[in-house]
């Protein structure tokens, strides 16, 4: 019987042995949750990566130095102050949310704890407001669908949506879940950017074998994600595996399979959602000499070509400008260029095309602009992005004031 993925509803408590929830501690001024807690019910192996920035949150350096052998229980995860660039007094507050879940539950260690942290940059942070909504959150916990997405939405900060999916593995050695949320909205770049991501399953599975995994999963996913090209300081992607289910795949490739299902949903979810986005962009490039995703990635981090996309302008000029500037070997008089299934410029040649036409298209919820640089046997790579409107100016312009 061969493996089957489906989707199902839960979120982090779909799989076996999980629970979450969520409380309003007043970190931010709002009136919504802003804490989120996520709970394993038996000790898990897990993978972590965090930013590329060298200027790291407290919280990252915590989370990326956390032992195998500590059998992680829990994420705590609080929206509205980064906890970074702020002093030792910072790195102590870490810590302390760590000590403090873990004296809720009943554990032995802060270092059963991944700590997560979002919001404004240098910032004392209030210690003494999250430890209340530790507590509410601890007397909270369940293993119910609208748990996870309380908990969903309490790590949000400009995101305008919440993001999740879980899917359930069946089949001949196979018969486990994975789920997940996210956050993210804008500082998004392929080497990870503003975002946090919590992934849980049932698997079994030792932790050195799920880092390898997990790694190979976040570079095709969450590193395929663009909104602005910025980097953050705080940006984690977990996954826990508590091993309720009592299923160790035979091999890597079902586990990886059903990873890549949840984060690439999730990754998309963030792209649909960057800020001031009015659209998911797909950038596909093949036939390319070199590094695909170089080239993807920089027609989706170009200014001018999220403008036109937001304008519904089929610029195809600026699509092939920007892959020039990526470093990469390029050869126009080979490449071709579609907006959807429109072909604009084909083998190094304008090609006539309707451009009323293409516009209208252009104003769909997902477009997806292509670029072959005409090597059959070349490289390809996909990257998610969206579109700048106004709005993007007008949240960042204000994001402190």
């Amino acid at each position: 019987m061969a493996v089957t993925i489906l989707p199902v509803e839960g979120g982090v408590c779909a799989p076996n042995g999980f629970r979450a929830a969520a409380a309003r501690a007043g970190i931010r001024a709002s009136d919504k949750d802003d804490l989120a807690l996520i709970v394993s019910d038996l000790p898990c192996t897990f993978g972590a990566m965090g930013t590329q920035n060298r200027v790291r949150a407290w919280c990252v350096d915590w989370c990326l130095g956390i032992r195998p052998e500590a059998g992680p229980r829990a994420i705590v995860c609080n929206a509205g102050n980064a906890n970074a660039c702020n002093g030792p007094e910072g790195k102590e507050a870490n810590l302390a949310m760590a000590r403090r879940v873990a004296e809720a539950l009943g554990l032995d260690s802060p270092n059963e704890v991944f700590v997560a942290s979002t919001g404004v940059i240098g910032k004392q942070f209030p210690l003494a407001l999250a430890e209340t909504g530790i507590e509410i959150a601890t007397r909270a916990l369940e293993a119910s669908p609208e748990a996870s997405e309380r908990a969903a939405n309490a790590i949000l900060t400009t995101d305008l949506v919440p993001k999740s999916f879980a899917v359930e593995v069946v089949g001949r050695g196979a018969g486990f879940r994975v789920g997940g949320i996210a956050k993210g909205s804008g500082m998004i770049a392929p080497n990870m950017a503003t975002m946090l991501a919590f992934v849980t399953t049932d698997v079994r599975v030792e932790t050195p074998r799920l880092q390898e995994v997990w790694r190979r999963v976040v570079d095709r996913t969450f590193h395929c994600v663009t909104v602005d090209g910025d980097t953050s300081t705080n940006d984690l992607a977990l996954v826990l595996a508590n091993g309720a289910s009592g299923v160790a795949p035979d091999s890597d490739e079902t586990l990886e399979r059903a990873l890549e299902v949840v984060c690439c949903e999730l990754a998309k979810k963030i792209a649909a959602d960057g800020e001031g986005a009015t659209k998911l962009v797909t950038i596909r490039v093949t036939g390319a000499q070199g590094p695909a995703r170089t080239i993807a990635k920089t027609i989706a981090e170009s200014p001018l070509v999220k403008t036109a996309l937001f304008g519904n302008d089929p610029n195809w000029g600026r699509i092939l400008a920007a892959a020039g500037r990526s470093g990469e070997p390029i050869d126009a008089n080979k490449a071709s260029v579609w907006i959807g299934p429109h072909l604009l410029f084909a083998q190094g040649v304008p090609v006539p095309f309707d451009k009323d036409a293409v516009s209208e298209s252009m104003k769909a919820k997902e477009v997806e602009v292509s670029l072959d640089l005409g090597n059959p046997a070349g490289h390809a790579a996909t990257v998610w992005t969206c579109d700048f409107s106004y709005d993007y100016v007008r949240i960042n312009a204000e994001y402190t004031t």
